[in-house]
């Protein structure tokens, strides 16, 4: 009956059957209703992917439940038994297992609740002096879909007789176990103070403001996926979300966690993953250059860069046609030039203006019949001067181009970017304007937004010009057919019906490029390590989110270039509104021991610095060595420790071994290890930014801080 369980001898006490008999039962129930909900959820797949597919929005509906039931029935197959975090018993007895998912019976009696539905809340925010009308709480801990120990919480002054009571919250349990390559499954054990803001509503820009340690990260990735499940304007694939994270290594460390909440769609990048120049870009040297272009004013430039190629011209255009002279007047020009849709991008406007300029061009012309209409509107498209006149008033833009110019033309930024004197637009110049730096990416994901791929626009004007040409050699066939139809009925002459000749047209889809996935828009943002973020990058990603609806995701003392502003001021300086601001000041991953050391660090650089107050103990004091002793240092370790990870930050670990990282403060920001090993931390720089590049990385370690100068 117990098959769900397999503690340890350790635990063997835990193993009556006074204990966890109901939990064996229950379990039992849960194992044949993941049986026969698979088996439903495959069939329901098959039985999808056989059906006609259909066209426009019903075969977008029936691609979107194929997905909905695969993202379920995977889900699952993953975890088994191990959907259940846990079990709440109320005041009145009844008894709530609340899962990953929900689940019920072939009956309908439900087995697990979803762990965001409103009826699990109080699961993870009950206390004691705030039971939340239940009477205990119990937390299982799973590994390879066995229950190994598990923790009960009385929530009343007497506790029930099923309880067994440990010394260790689970919480703090569950802080012990090793640190692997991903993010570790915490569901299970959120705290209230955490669940609070998972389970706060989207409007708005929602700041979860925390020192090291505090579950920021945790809290941020569990409100997407809640938000998902339960937000109207996000639920049911109503809206998509981005996680936005500060370096690779990050998104590879939290990649599991949303899969693991049964959440496969939601899209995870850097801010350097939504510029393809970011390949090739180097930092940039200059500080002053850096702090120039990180603001909000320079990314505004792109606007007045591109409406300096949609001016219309000021003077008459003739032209001489077949049909005679045709003349464009200033106020023809800026008649085409209206056409053009505010919302489109400059190249996709071009078209437009294009045609606009066509259709005036063709009224222009003198004794142009109606059927040669066709015909001189070709001769139009292939007049050189008209043409060449075009290209020069509404040309094809390359974004990378629209940037590289304002670093090479000093005339050009002056006049785009106002604000700058005379000795920063001089300082701006470069010799090479396509060298990209990582300062330029805001500008030049502007630059795209607002001008679009040329390619894409370059391809779509060879699929008309070759889909026109079709349709004349078409033409030119439909004439020769009725000339030789000599029928009484002239039947062939039907062939110039619009019907007949719209069915005869071969519609074949231009080839397109890949789209774009990280350019939006999406329904919600969260952004990780956003202390870091520059006004240009805020716009980045406001762009990309048209409700402005934002969870920002950081810590003030961590920014290296220092945050004197308090988080209102400096979102509702870069254009977000309706700003709260949501604070965890404790820090369940830092032992006291190690912010002991940290603390004193960090506040003589940043005096109001938010650091959390630690609430576990690892019992091993902080180890300062020479650099010799690098490599016996993690020898130790490893032969000490079969499981967990190491890092080295500031020097070279191991060359080959897996449990051993080596990354450098930057990158290692949002990660966690069990030991982490500082090479002359001194190095790191003087000021703030090297105050916080050592408090950073102090703060990675669980357990074991060895500092070696």
């Amino acid at each position: 009956m117990n098959h769900a369980f397999n503690l340890p001898e350790s635990l063997a006490h835990k193993s009556d059957s006074r204990f966890i008999g109901g939990d064996g039962a229950h379990f039992a129930a849960i194992d044949a209703a993941l049986g026969h909900t698979v088996a439903t959820l495959t069939a329901r797949i098959d039985a999808l992917r056989r059906a006609p597919g259909g066209a426009g929005h019903h075969a977008m509906e029936r691609d979107m439940d194929i997905h909905r039931t695969h993202t379920r029935l995977a889900t699952i197959e993953r975890y088994g038994l191990d959907l259940c975090l846990g079990r709440m018993v109320g005041t009145d007895g009844t008894v709530t297992y609340i899962g990953r998912l929900g689940l019920t019976d072939p009956m309908g009696e439900q087995l697990l609740v979803d762990w965001r539905t409103p009826a699990a809340e109080p699961f993870f925010t009950a206390t004691l002096a705030d039971p939340r009308g239940l009477t205990s709480r119990r937390r299982y801990r799973w590994s390879h879909g066995s229950i190994v120990d598990f923790w009960d919480e009385s929530l009343t002054a007497d506790t029930p007789p099923d309880l067994v009571l440990d010394r260790d919250s689970a919480f703090l349990a569950g802080l012990s176990g090793g640190r692997g390559e991903k993010m570790r499954d915490v569901l299970g054990t959120i705290a209230a103070d955490q669940d609070a803001i998972i389970r706060a509503g989207s409007a708005g820009t929602l700041v979860v403001d925390g020192g090291p340690g505090t579950g920021k990260t945790v809290v941020a990735l569990h409100r997407a996926a809640y938000l998902l499940y339960a937000d109207p304007r996000l639920s049911g694939q109503r809206g998509s979300v981005l996680v936005v994270g500060p370096h690779r290594p990050y998104l590879s460390y939290v990649a599991d966690v949303l899969p693991g909440l049964g959440e496969q769609g939601v899209l995870t990048c850097t801010i350097a993953d939504m510029v393809p120049e970011s390949a090739s870009a180097a930092a940039e040297s200059d500080p002053e250059v850096a702090r120039l272009k990180a603001s909000a004013a320079m990314v505004a430039a792109i606007e007045p860069a591109v409406r300096f190629y949609e001016e219309s011209p000021g003077t008459a255009l003739r032209i001489e046609t077949y049909w005679g002279e045709a003349t464009l007047t200033p106020n023809d020009w800026a008649e085409a030039f209206a056409e053009a849709d505010p919302a489109a991008t400059h190249n996709d406007a071009r078209d437009a203006v294009w045609e606009k300029l066509l259709e005036i061009m063709l009224e222009s012309l003198p004794g142009v019949e109606s059927g040669e209409r066709g015909r001189a509107c070709a001769s139009l498209r292939r007049n050189r001067a008209l043409t060449t006149a075009f290209n020069r008033a509404w040309p094809l833009l390359d974004p990378t181009d629209i940037v590289g110019d304002l670093w090479s033309v000093p005339a050009y930024l002056a006049r785009c970017a106002p604000q700058l004197n005379r000795t920063e637009v001089t300082l701006l110049q470069r010799d090479d304007p396509g060298a990209w730096t990582t300062s330029d990416l805001p500008l030049l994901d502007a630059a795209r937004r607002r001008i679009g791929d040329p390619e894409n626009t370059r391809r779509r004007h060879r699929h008309a010009a070759a889909l026109r040409a079709e349709r004349a050699r078409m033409d030119d066939v439909i004439d020769d057919v009725i000339d030789a139809d000599d029928s009484e009925m002239q039947v062939a002459s039907m062939l110039r019906s619009a019907d007949l000749r719209n069915a005869l047209d071969d519609h074949t889809v231009s080839p397109v490029a890949d789209p774009d996935e990280t350019a939006g828009p999406f329904a919600h943002i969260v952004v990780d390590e956003a202390q870091e973020l520059t006004d240009a990058q805020w716009q980045m990603l406001i762009s990309r989110c048209p409700a402005r609806s934002f969870t920002v995701v950081g810590d003030r003392a961590q920014a290296r270039d220092g945050f004197t502003e308090s988080w209102t001021a400096r979102l509702g300086r870069v254009g977000l509104r309706h700003i709260a601001v949501a604070g965890l000041s404790v820090n369940y991953r830092t032992p006291v021991e190690i912010m002991a050391e940290a603390e004193p660090l960090i506040r003589a650089a940043v005096p109001d610095a938010n650091v959390p107050r630690s609430i576990r103990s690892s019992g091993l004091p902080v180890i300062r060595a020479g650099i010799d002793d690098l490599d016996a240092v993690l020898d130790a370790w490893l032969r000490e420790n079969p499981d967990g990870t190491g890092c080295v930050i500031g020097g070279s670990g191991p060359a080959h071994h897996p449990r051993i990282r080596t990354f450098t403060p930057g990158t290692a920001k949002g990660l966690e290890f069990d030991l982490v090993v500082l090479v002359r931390p001194e190095s790191f720089g003087a000021g703030v930014a090297g105050a916080v590049d050592r408090y950073v990385a102090m703060t990675r370690a669980t357990q074991r801080l060895v500092i070696l100068s």
